[in-house]
Order: C-alpha cells, then sequence, then structure tokens
C-alpha cells in the first residue's frame, strides 16, 4: 500500500550555509508579511467603501487568497519589494505565501462553520524572532548522496547530515520511495531537515493478527493494558523541573527583550534561553522516543487495539493534572496508533468519549453511579469483584471489539448518554431497553459488553 511517510535528520550546517539558509527563511518571512499586509489593506478598503454605500459591484476588487493568486500578485510586485528576489530560491517565497493561504483558509472556514474544533484567529504577521525559522523546498534537485551522509537541496547545495540516513537511502534505491518535498527547520538550537516521502510499504501482519488489546492510558501508568501489563509513566517533565527552575531564575535576572521601549536581548539573556531550550527539547525528544517504541510494539503484536476518546483539552483544565496530562502525551498515543496499526495490517478502535470504561464492572458488567478519581480500586456491589480501577478499564476496552465484530464495520446502533454523567445527581439515562432506572445500579453483559456507547473504526 502507498502512504506518506516523514524522515527527519539533524543537519550539521557551515556558518556560510546557516547564512544561506537564514535567508531563506527571511525570503519566507518578506513574501508572507507582505502578502498579509495586501490582504488586510484591501479588506480594510471594502469595509470602509461599504460603510459609505458604495455598491458591491463598484468596491475594490478583492484579492484572491489562493496560493496561485497570492502568488501572482507577488511576483508582479516582487522587483520593488524585494530586489535581492534573484538571490534565494523561489520555494522560499513559495513557503511564506503557502503559509498564508492555508491560514486564511483555515480562518474563513472556521468562521463559516465548514471546520471543527477551537475557532482559528486571523492572521498575523510573522516576526524575525518569534517566528519558527522554517522553509520548505518542493521542487528542484532533492536527493541523498550516495554516500548517505550529506543531501543536496536547491540553491543551498550539498548538506552535511549529522546521522546516516541509510533507511531512506535504500527505500530510494530500491524504488519503492519518492521525495515529495523537503522543509529546512530549526528547532532546539540546531537546523533539521524533514523529508516527505511517497512510500509503497509491504503488506504486514500483526504477531498475533487474531488477539484484541485494550488500552487505558492514565498518568499514575502511562498506558495499563488489558493482558495485565503495566507500562510506567517515565515523567520526562517532572524529572527535568528542577533544572528548569534554575535555568529559569538565571534567565529572568538578565536584560530581555522589551517590546514596549523596544529594547533588544541581551548576549547573556540568547544564551540563557538557548540552555533552557534545550532542556525542553531533550524533554520533547525523550518523550517522543517512549511512546514511538510503546505504540510500534502495541501495534506490530496486536490485531485490534482498542482505545478511549478522550476529551484531553477538558482534562488540561484541571489544574492539578495539567501538567501531568500534558507531559503523558494522551493524544500522540493515539494519533501513532492510528496509522501504525493500518500499516501493520491490524485496526484501532476508539470507544465513545462517554462510554463508563471505569465504573463498569468487566466480571458482571454492573454499572456504578459514581466513582471518585481517588479510588484506585474498583469494587462490584454486584459481584464483589475487587481489582485495580484502570485494568479493569482496559478489560472492558478490550471487550468492546466483539461488539463491532457482531455489527459489522460501522457504529453501533445503540446511542450512549445523553450527556456526561456529573460527580452529583443521578446517572445519565440509557437509551436501550432492558437497562437500569436513572439513579439505580444496572447490569450489562459481562467483559463490558455495554450498548450504552458508540464503538467506531479508525481509518
Amino acid at each position: 500500500m502507498k502512504t506518506i511517510q516523514a524522515y527527519r535528520y539533524a543537519l550539521d550546517l557551515t556558518p556560510a550555509q546557516d547564512r544561506d539558509v537564514y535567508a531563506h527563511v527571511g525570503a519566507a518571512r518578506v513574501a508572507h508579511n507582505w502578502a498579509l499586509a495586501q490582504v488586510k489593506a484591501v479588506m480594510d478598503q471594502r469595509a470602509a467603501e461599504r460603510s459609505y454605500g458604495v455598491a458591491d459591484e463598484l468596491l475594490t476588487p478583492s484579492l484572491s487568497w489562493s496560493l496561485a493568486g497570492l502568488r501572482k500578485a507577488w511576483n508582479a510586485a516582487k522587483p520593488e519589494v524585494a530586489p535581492w528576489w534573484a538571490e534565494v530560491s523561489k520555494e522560499a517565497f513559495n513557503t511564506g505565501l503557502d503559509a498564508l493561504a492555508r491560514g486564511l483558509k483555515n480562518w474563513a472556514d472556521s468562521r463559516s462553520g465548514k471546520r471543527s474544533g477551537r475557532p482559528v484567529g486571523f492572521p498575523r504577521f510573522k516576526s524575525r524572532r518569534r517566528a519558527t525559522p522554517s522553509v520548505r523546498f518542493t521542487t528542484g534537485a532533492i536527493r541523498v548522496e550516495p554516500d548517505r551522509k550529506h543531501v543536496v537541496l536547491p540553491r543551498l547545495g550539498r548538506l552535511k547530515l549529522h546521522e546516516s540516513a541509510r533507511k531512506l537511502a535504500r527505500r530510494l534505491d530500491d524504488g519503492v520511495a519518492r521525495i515529495l518535498s523537503a522543509t529546512v527547520r530549526r528547532d532546539g538550537g540546531r537546523w533539521y531537515v524533514a523529508f516527505t516521502v511517497e512510500i509503497e510499504r509491504t503488506e504486514r501482519a500483526p504477531a498475533r493478527p487474531k488477539s484484541v488489546l485494550g488500552v487505558d492510558v492514565g498518568i499514575k501508568h502511562l498506558a495499563v493494558l488489558s493482558t495485565g501489563e503495566l507500562v510506567a509513566n517515565p515523567r520526562h517533565l517532572a524529572g527535568a523541573q528542577q533544572r528548569m527552575r534554575t535555568l529559569g531564575r538565571s534567565l529572568s535576572r538578565k536584560a530581555g527583550p522589551d517590546r514596549r521601549t523596544g529594547q533588544r536581548a541581551s548576549k547573556r539573556w540568547e544564551r540563557a534561553a538557548a540552555r533552557l531550550g534545550r532542556v525542553h527539547v531533550r524533554v520533547a525528544n525523550l518523550r517522543r522516543d517512549g511512546l514511538h517504541k510503546l505504540t510500534t510494539r502495541l501495534a506490530a503484536t496486536y490485531g485490534t487495539v482498542v482505545v478511549e476518546d478522550l476529551n484531553v483539552t477538558g482534562m488540561l483544565a484541571n489544574r492539578k493534572l495539567a501538567r501531568h496530562i500534558a507531559d503523558a502525551g494522551f493524544a500522540e498515543i493515539r494519533r501513532q496508533l492510528a496509522y501504525k496499526t493500518g500499516w501493520n495490517g491490524g485496526r484501532l478502535l476508539v470507544a465513545d468519549r462517554w462510554y463508563p470504561s471505569s465504573k463498569t464492572c468487566s466480571g458482571c458488567g454492573a454499572v456504578r453511579t459514581k466513582l471518585a478519581l481517588s479510588e484506585r480500586e474498583y469494587q462490584c456491589e454486584a459481584c464483589g469483584l475487587i481489582m485495580d480501577r484502570d485494568r479493569n478499564a482496559s478489560l472492558n476496552l478490550a471487550a468492546l471489539a466483539a461488539e463491532l465484530n457482531t455489527a459489522g464495520s460501522g457504529p453501533v446502533a445503540a446511542r450512549g448518554a445523553d450527556r456526561k454523567t456529573r460527580v452529583r445527581g443521578r446517572v445519565a439515562l440509557k437509551r436501550e431497553p432492558g437497562t437500569a432506572s436513572a439513579g439505580q445500579t444496572g447490569t450489562v453483559p459481562p467483559q463490558g459488553g455495554t450498548a450504552d456507547h458508540v464503538l467506531t473504526q479508525a481509518h
């Protein structure tokens, strides 16, 4: 099957190459800010004309927000706006214009309701000091050198890699991969190049194709599996907190930038900020590495993996647990499992957000009305089962796979509770016949086979 995959490598640039990359990044920022200024000027002019009662057909012509329209306007104005435009690759200007086109489209779709999720704000001007330096190449000479320690990019030439690109080079030599684009980005004090590659992946099968695994993520343990395995939470951010506090206090004692007075940061402040940034990058790299190893192992072993649809944004509203939840990376675990199960011939099932996996007894199916977060053991009042609450939830999730097999490939017909179960008050009503009335403890089929949820298959 064909899929899109990324390969990211660190770069070791010479001072001259570093200046060239910064020149391309600056060109992308200039094109972005110029086009954004033109868009805002036209919008403001049309709004002013409407306020004076000018007819729509007599308004100032609007500027196209598409990449092609912005590129056409830029090509007509670049001799005056950027007389040095020939010194850098055209892909640098295309990078800034493409970012603006996507930002304007996301803002328009968010306002019209076509885009779900959080409201998207109007694009802002890019700052040389605050924006992340990045430039993307989609055309021209993009290749990996035969020594696998160098890459060639348009106008930048031959760049040395910090590590070998043998994995990507093998696939390119075998003809099963094709480079679509290359993005050079500065992150954590050093440059990286990321190749977006179209790969023809061989068909694979999990080591245990008929096995079902329920995964309950948490803070005490990063993941509790229905097999009984407890995956420890490394807590990388918590381990680096003391170092971050020390560097943060050191940074606060130095003269930093001040936008109100126009004061620029001192060299000592920049060095201190770089030291603090490297600690943050190390924490992020450690977290990413651990999650990749975990999700790769699960996707390559089990044929079916069942997870919950957690409201991570809502969970982060808890001030006492927000830092620990962010450090665990719940959403990243699900994101990685979504594509890795497909790569390995398995499937990922996502339980409905309101499915009571922790409140349901995995032995008899009884559903408790309330279960406080401080109760780490699940005690069933119907059958007397006593089990760790996270292990109980993982068993319930694993049992949901049988429901999808019997209901077909689509969502299960039954719907979950009308609303989230509150800490105080009566339990939410169910829509299935034969269940308990509100405020009472009901029974459901064993191993979590309840109809009070929706189960979907991730694609």
